[in-house]
């Protein structure tokens, strides 16, 4: 019953998203051309706060909690399980403040508007999956940006999104990578609960009346751990935050 009573609302949604990410495109370009990395970023954060709000359409809603443990004035490196396209929109929202930077795949670099423009101009670094030895100075350079300009790397070390909301097994290259060109960081695991079922009856339509919430664990200075205790704590912290 949800699904046929889902097909009327996923379109309208899917309307006004497709409305939102072609309009903020133009303005995406005049505010980093004209105006500079500030107003840029502007841009792109009240653009995510608008398709947040088109969550709330499908009457999904969203909870960050724990943000205000998140240490502040250093690079911050978060490490979170990957359910959805919503996990990066609620992202780039409620973290706003520290300036999120993502590594995602070069599929996602061009051909979408706004998204290709942001993640190729705001600071994200792009990395081919099937190359991956072209993603260690890529990853390399993101570290450095971080470091120096006291921003935050936003890394899904399960690869690829789960389309049950079970977590797979996580990665440890980039995160490895990062750790040790961020010496100052911390890094920061969160859970994300249900943003999957946003797609649990596959692309369209839309999953209704979710609940989708972030959980911010507990920061861990790179300089106080071994490489293995933070990867070992850090994926320990999301796999229990995460309720299947």
């Amino acid at each position: 019953m949800q699904k046929i009573i889902s097909y009327p609302i996923s379109f309208i949604a899917i309307l006004l998203f497709l409305l939102t990410i072609i309009v903020f495109h133009p303005i995406q370009w005049v505010c980093f051309n004209v105006f500079g990395y500030q107003a840029h970023k502007k841009s792109v954060d009240y653009m995510n706060f608008i398709l947040l709000r088109i969550g709330h359409v499908l009457f999904n809603n969203f909870k960050i909690e724990g943000r205000e443990s998140i240490p502040i004035g250093v690079p911050i490196i978060f490490v979170a399980n990957h359910q959805g396209m919503y996990d990066i929109i609620g992202m780039i929202w409620f973290l706003r403040k520290f300036h999120p930077k993502f590594v995602s795949k070069v599929e996602l670099g061009k051909g979408i508007p706004s998204v290709s423009y942001n993640l190729r101009h705001g600071g994200s670094v792009l990395i081919d999956r099937k190359e991956p030895k072209t993603a260690i100075p890529i990853i390399k350079e993101l570290a450095k940006y971080i470091e120096k300009y006291k921003r935050s790397a936003v890394i899904f070390p399960e690869g690829t999104r789960s389309k049950t909301g079970k977590p797979k097994e996580f990665a440890q290259s980039g995160l490895k990578i990062l750790c040790k060109y961020a010496p100052s960081a911390y890094v920061v695991p969160i859970s994300i609960n249900n943003s999957w079922k946003f797609f649990k009856f596959g692309g369209f339509p839309y999953g209704l009346g979710n609940h989708i919430t972030f959980t911010i664990h507990k920061a861990l200075a790179v300089e106080n751990y071994a490489f293995e205790e933070i990867m070992e704590k850090t994926e320990s912290a999301i796999v229990q935050g995460i309720k299947v």
